[in-house]
């Protein structure tokens, strides 16, 4: 994990680093008006009015004091790809740090819809627990309407599988069995994930 300190904060869409941000919560960032629009069905559950949201000059205001973004390796599952590979994934901090709560990984960006939901999978080959779960995201929209199947899913599980697996996977993997931070995830994660794949029905 690297901690990178930022200038712009990525934003919650594309993960571009942008300085704008929502001004009614002031804790969501958006490269873009439209990429706020597009988001505001999913943000608008979270949006809680900043406490000082009577300043109106808020183009003139700082953005608020954030920690740093971090950085970790993560497995990719594309659909369009023979084989899983590593990409880095950033991960906002939780926005009350004192509460030890997990960094939220910025995902969206590799779902064509931008919706992701996600499992842990804390058993490992023979249900043995996993010292490090693993946090799989996963398009809800793309296994349910049968998009392409995932051809590294396929390719890692020799087609075995009882059910395809359909979309895009991104795979992280937690520090520890308490679930509070992020380590770097890799290839010996793979036979773990495989015999997910395999049992999913």
């Amino acid at each position: 994990m690297n901690p990178v300190p930022l200038i712009n904060h990525p934003c919650t869409v594309c993960c571009r680093p942008t300085s704008m941000w929502c001004s009614r919560c002031q804790a969501a960032w958006y490269c873009a008006p439209e990429h706020l629009q597009s988001d505001w069905p999913r943000h608008r559950k979270e949006c809680v009015p900043a406490t000082h949201a009577q300043n109106y000059n808020i183009i003139a205001t700082p953005p608020p004091a954030e920690q740093q973004v971090i950085m970790v390796s993560a497995i990719l599952f594309s659909p369009e790809e023979e084989r899983p590979r590593i990409i880095t994934v950033k991960c906002r901090p939780s926005q009350v740090p004192s509460q030890g709560m997990c960094p939220q990984p910025l995902v969206s960006g590799h779902f064509s819809d931008g919706q992701a939901e996600s499992i842990v999978l804390t058993q490992g080959l023979n249900g043995e627990p996993l010292r490090f779960p693993l946090h799989l995201w996963y398009s809800p929209t793309a296994l349910s309407r049968c998009a392409p199947i995932n051809r590294a899913i396929y390719h890692i599980t020799s087609g075995a599988a009882a059910k395809a697996w359909c979309g895009t996977v991104v795979v992280l993997k937690f520090n520890g069995s308490r679930r509070q931070g992020y380590s770097d995830a890799g290839s010996n994660d793979l036979p773990a994930l495989s015999a997910y794949f395999l049992a999913y029905k």
